[in-house]
């Protein structure tokens, strides 16, 4: 499993997971999954940048492939 960085990154913008998962247009589980390591396709993975208001270029802070 990939470790990243998207709880440290969500819990620091003061966001909860329902919140992150309705902005990404993405279910909880979902973001559950994504916390605990289990892979996501790239798609997923954009849709989670920006719902955080990061930009592309942003996606080594985050997600560690």
């Amino acid at each position: 499993m990939a470790k990243n960085n998207l709880k440290t990154v969500r819990e620091s913008l003061l966001m909860s997971k329902t919140e992150l998962a309705k902005q990404a247009e993405l279910s909880p589980i979902t973001i559950s999954r994504i916390e605990k390591g289990m892979p996501c396709r790239m798609e997923t993975q954009r849709k989670i940048l920006l719902a955080l208001g990061l930009g592309l270029s942003d996606k080594p802070k985050i997600f560690k492939d």
